[in-house]
């Protein structure tokens, strides 16, 4: 049985002085997937743009950059998509998987053993580097002959167990090692340290972008806009493919996480980076509503969006 959600993501970015020119590239277009199909996608920007194009990048992922050249003080974007997620098989909860050291030995061989793509997510990158401490500490749940996709769900189990979620301890460009040794971060910070953990070992892991679908309190309305992005991490499995681990909430995603795309890591898959002329200092809010398609229209649902209260709080 699949899932349908109505996705929008609204990043509103405020200038202390006026910019005569901005470019950005986004990761803001859901992924079709054998898992994931999305039936509708568009982008609104204000002010205008001036130009626009879209391409697939190295991993496959959908890319939009464009370029705002009238003046502005406000910009605001609005990634509005409706996406059906469907189930993965039962046996990425349940199978164990063949023992771990057979696959990195399998990534590990010349003549290659496996897909080129996965002995990519094997290497190191730039912001998950492969740490002797986080290794040792890793052992533990890669134990002898223990079967990859048990031991994995054993290591997102304790990341989640030790390591506390903080949304001010870290920022987009905290090292693994810090998070390693503070144990604390938010969803970012988790996914590349199991990922450094993963790699560490000889293993394939990559960074998936997305949302999860938050559920309110009892008896609370659904609220607009107070969702979050969101981040874990798929292994490579060569019985079952990529197989997804959230370790900041201890699961494995199934019909409420919504991809957006993967990469080696958070910048290969940054919803929305660019670079301005003038503009001073900046701020910048982001509103995540992620919405079953049973609980609200469409264009409703858009609308409450587009006619959202833009003035600062204080």
């Amino acid at each position: 049985m699949s899932q349908r959600y109505h996705v929008i993501h609204e990043t509103l970015y405020r200038y202390a002085a006026p910019v005569s020119l901005s470019q950005h590239l986004l990761h803001l277009t859901p992924r079709s997937s054998e898992f994931q199909q999305v039936q509708h996608h568009q982008i609104e920007v204000s002010p205008g743009v001036a130009e626009q194009r879209r391409h697939v990048d190295w991993f496959g992922n959908a890319c939009e950059w464009l370029a705002v050249r009238q003046m502005h003080e406000v910009l605001r974007l609005i990634a509005a998509s409706t996406v059906e997620v469907r189930p993965g098989p039962e046996a990425w909860r349940k199978a164990p998987g063949v023992a771990w050291e057979d696959v990195a030995a399998m990534l590990a061989a010349f003549p290659a053993r496996a897909p080129l793509n996965a002995q990519e997510f094997a290497l190191v990158s730039p912001q998950v580097p492969q740490l002797e401490e986080v290794r040792l500490w890793a052992q533990a749940s890669f134990t002898p002959r223990r079967p990859l996709l048990e031991a994995t769900r054993h290591l997102m189990q304790r990341i989640w167990r030790e390591f506390e979620f903080d949304p001010k301890a870290s920022t987009v460009s905290t090292p693994v090692a810090e998070i390693f040794q503070r144990r604390r971060g938010v969803c970012q910070d988790f996914s590349q340290l199991m990922i450094s953990a993963l790699r560490s070992l000889g293993l394939s892991a990559r960074y998936v972008s997305g949302y999860i679908l938050t559920h309110p309190a009892p008896g609370k309305p659904r609220l607009i806009g107070a969702d979050a992005s969101h981040a874990w991490v798929q292994v490579w499995c060569p019985e079952n493919g990529w197989v997804g681990f959230d370790p900041t909430n201890n699961l494995q995603p199934d019909l409420e996480h919504v991809i957006l795309g993967w990469g080696r890591e958070f910048s290969d898959v940054t919803p929305m980076r660019g670079v301005i002329l003038g503009g001073a200092s900046h701020e910048v809010e982001v509103h995540v509503t992620v919405m079953p398609v049973e609980l609200r229209d469409f264009a409703k649902l858009l609308k409450e969006v587009r006619e959202r209260d833009l003035t600062p709080e204080d």
